[in-house]
């Protein structure tokens, strides 16, 4: 296949069974680091765009501007370099390193309102992003209250029933802005009514409730004190869950050293939940994981023993219940 455009490559991602010790349920993971960018937020940051320029709200070589934590600036940078736009990342110390660098790589000017504070400055973000847009006349994407972000993923919704068609019984997916997993969700349970679709975000996040504590996980979950996107449509949600950050990140550590896949910190949450389900699910059972993105932007962190450590985040028994769930 020979394409003109980096983008043309976004799409059509493959699916991975796990293993499974025991019970007669499929866990499938929608490997979305095989997009460009390594992230399913490559797809809404396209659509965005292009529901933008449809509605004449970017004029050629104007500017974007967007609130991020990483993956969704990685794909708007690597959108903006292609059609030849400005984009402007507004950041904290959430972000990996790596993300970061990556941006700067395609072109992005990267703003960090953080200072030295750790942890997330969502409303912080938010408020200098709409700021800048105003001040500059640029576009701000918005990814929280944009349409455009769940619209994005429809073509992965379309994917999942192509190749498993009505098959699939459970969705699950973290719950960030909230636009993978409602707009995968939405377009799908028009398909197969009876899909249970189930959100997982991290302790200390508050989109299900409960309170708000820091939490390591990145690009998931919303933080106490900040606005839960109007992206987030409680409708579509058959169960919200929690995991800590713990069983997220010895999910993705278990899967790398035992099975040589490496997924995102957030991701790896969610396998946890869907393992947690498979073990008692009847037989036939079939459950797909969204998983946003691969584990190469987490070496310095979750794969990383003196950052595990130094955070008090080993658990051994939520290891020992990975390798009682997976053979």
């Amino acid at each position: 296949m020979i394409t003109t455009r980096i983008s043309d490559l976004i799409g059509r991602t493959p699916l991975l069974k796990l293993p499974l010790a025991e019970g007669g349920a499929t866990v499938l993971l929608k490997l979305e680091q095989f997009n460009p960018t390594g992230t399913a937020k490559i797809r809404m940051a396209r659509n965005m765009v292009d529901e933008a320029e449809e509605a004449g709200l970017l004029a050629p070589g104007g500017r974007l501007v967007e609130s991020t934590s990483g993956n969704t600036g990685l794909g708007l940078a690597l959108i903006a370099a292609e059609r030849g736009y400005k984009f402007t990342a507004v950041v904290d110390n959430h972000s990996s390193v790596d993300k970061l660098r990556g941006m700067r790589a395609y072109g992005a000017d990267i703003l960090n309102v953080a200072g030295n504070e750790e942890g997330l400055a969502t409303a912080e973000r938010d408020t200098v992003a709409e700021r800048l847009a105003a001040e500059h006349g640029a576009y701000w994407t918005a990814q929280h209250r944009n349409e455009g972000n769940p619209n994005g993923y429809r073509p992965l919704a379309r994917e999942l029933h192509d190749d498993l068609g009505d098959s699939i019984d459970y969705l699950y997916g973290a719950v960030g802005t909230g636009g993978s997993l409602c707009g995968t969700g939405r377009f799908l349970r028009e398909r197969i009514p009876d899909l249970k679709i189930i959100g997982v975000e991290p302790v200390g996040s508050v989109v299900f409730g409960g309170p708000g504590a820091p939490y390591h996980q990145s690009g998931t979950g919303t933080p106490e004190g900040s606005e839960i996107g109007r992206v987030v449509d409680y409708d579509v949600f058959d169960e919200g869950l929690k995991v800590s950050d713990s069983e997220a990140f010895e999910t993705c550590r278990h899967l790398a050293r035992h099975f040589g896949i490496m997924i995102g910190g957030s991701a790896g949450g969610v396998v946890y939940k869907a393992l947690e389900r498979a073990r008692t699910a009847p037989p036939g059972t079939t459950i797909v994981v969204l998983v946003c993105d691969g584990g190469d932007k987490y070496l310095d962190t979750v794969f990383d023993d003196d950052w595990m450590a130094a955070h008090g985040l080993f658990d051994e028994q939520a290891a020992r219940r990975l390798a009682a769930l997976l053979r």
